[in-house]
């Protein structure tokens, strides 16, 4: 669980700069925190590949929860902020009410739960903000996931949807994005489908993995005529 030209208007070097920073908690998360676990291993949303079309694909996605957050600014200023506030949810900032077996006393206590890290991170705009979103791992429910403690962070459930996307590596670069969303705007025309949201950026990769065999996508909500 996915960004609009509003933002665009800086440096290619400093969108880059920032986009770096911006996944380098996510390096740290991968690996310190989750050791052994390869990155193919991580968890990504489910969907079944309706049409495909080289680098074009018509998705249908299963509903899928979220733990999402908006952060208003700059594009290229927004994303470290929004991962910081999600990372933080995942990581155990938030609330998980136990009950404590009867003993003397009966007591209840608040712990902390950590939550598995899952792909993609997306970044769309929404209204005047962006909205920054994690995908919840597939064994949660809204009912079991734990309770943000930042009040700037919920949780959402994403619905069944038809989505046109085109995927491509890379480098991070806002022209690079650009190019792909206009790439994937016209094979939206040319297949009649009518778009239903603003595009939504799609990150899979850390960092550390080269720029080469990084996996970005552009996804847009669509619908048939």
């Amino acid at each position: 669980m996915m960004v609009r030209k509003e933002g665009f208007h800086k440096s290619p070097t400093r969108n880059y700069q920032s986009l770096s920073i911006f996944f380098s908690i996510f390096s740290f998360l991968l690996i310190f925190l989750f050791p052994g676990g390869p990155l193919m291993a991580i968890e990504t949303a489910r969907y079944q590949v309706v049409e495909k079309d080289g680098d074009f694909e018509l998705r249908q996605y299963a509903p899928y929860i979220v733990a999402e957050t908006l952060v208003e600014g700059e594009m290229d200023e927004v994303g470290n902020e929004g991962f910081r506030r999600l990372f933080g949810y995942i990581s155990g900032n938030n609330l998980k009410k136990q009950s404590i077996s009867m003993t003397a006393p009966v007591t209840q206590e608040k712990t902390a739960e950590k939550i598995a890290m899952t792909a993609p991170v997306t970044q769309e705009k929404a209204g005047g903000k962006f909205r920054i979103t994690f995908m919840m791992p597939s064994e949660y429910t809204l009912e079991t996931l734990p309770e943000p403690l930042d009040s700037r962070v919920a949780l959402a459930t994403e619905p069944a949807r038809l989505v046109a996307a085109i995927q491509y590596s890379g480098t991070w670069s806002l022209k690079r994005f650009e190019s792909h969303k206009k790439q994937l705007e016209e094979w939206i025309s040319t297949r009649g489908l009518k778009p239903l949201a603003e595009p939504v950026w799609a990150r899979y990769d850390p960092p550390f993995k080269p720029w080469f065999l990084r996996r970005n996508e552009v996804l847009v909500p669509v619908e048939r005529q």
